[in-house]
């Protein structure tokens, strides 16, 4: 599993540039390192941490394994990475959907509906999440960034429940963190167990029919369970 770690600091004399070099891709290193990040999470997708090459993340990318360990340090640092990128990056959606704009139900179905087509979406982030579970968590466990990048969509969730109760809509005694559980697992398994669960009963899950008929009693479940009435 682990691939030789290189320093982070060029020695004297030697460049840290790769030794194929992509037309200004030197002079971007954030560029260069987005596009990394970008293949590597397609790769530790489809193959998990063991599966994934560092070589054909290179190749992709047009970069070397030099350069990606000189950014990232070794292949599970740049795991790791791709493991903070995916979650940063679905937390930056969350917080451009204004709920707290919109009514307090209205807002519950925004974030509901935007939370399933996501995961539709992205089927590499459902992977490395169930990849980090084989794992026990044991790489998530190791970024002190996770807690922060999620500390804003359990607030979310706070913020519109409690506005939802004031308002005589939302019942009371329910956890922000356990709505959220609700939501991810309603999302999540469209996609994590589409194949079994599509085998299993004969079902075609990936139509647009069957899509937009699961999306919307996702929705649905989620406000029926948190209304008073």
């Amino acid at each position: 599993m682990n691939e030789p770690v290189q320093s982070r600091r060029a020695r004297p004399g030697r460049s840290a540039a790769p030794a194929r070099k992509a037309p200004g891709r030197t002079n971007d290193p954030e560029r260069t390192q987005a596009d990394i990040l970008r293949v590597a999470e397609a790769e530790f997708g489809e193959k998990g941490l063991a599966g994934a090459r560092i070589d054909e993340i290179a190749e992709a990318t047009r970069t070397s394994k030099r350069m990606i360990y000189y950014y990232f340090g070794s292949k599970e640092g740049l795991y790791l990475a791709v493991l903070e990128e995916a979650y940063r990056r679905v937390r930056d959606i969350e917080s451009e959907l204004k709920l707290q704009d919109l009514e307090p139900e209205e807002a519950l179905r925004r974030l509901v509906a935007f939370t399933f087509d996501h995961h539709l979406d992205h089927e590499s982030y459902i992977r490395l999440v169930m990849s980090e579970n084989i794992h026990r968590g044991e790489y998530l466990a190791q970024s002190p960034r996770i807690q922060e990048l999620n500390v804003p969509a359990i607030a979310a969730i706070r913020n519109l429940y409690e506005r939802g109760i004031k308002a005589g809509i939302f019942r009371k005694g329910l956890d922000p963190v356990d709505i959220h559980a609700s939501i991810s697992a309603l999302s999540f398994f469209n996609v994590s167990n589409r194949h079994t669960f599509g085998l299993i009963f004969k079902l075609d899950m990936t139509t647009r029919a069957y899509i937009a008929q699961r999306r919307d009693n996702v929705v649905e479940m989620i406000v029926r369970f948190m209304r008073l009435n």
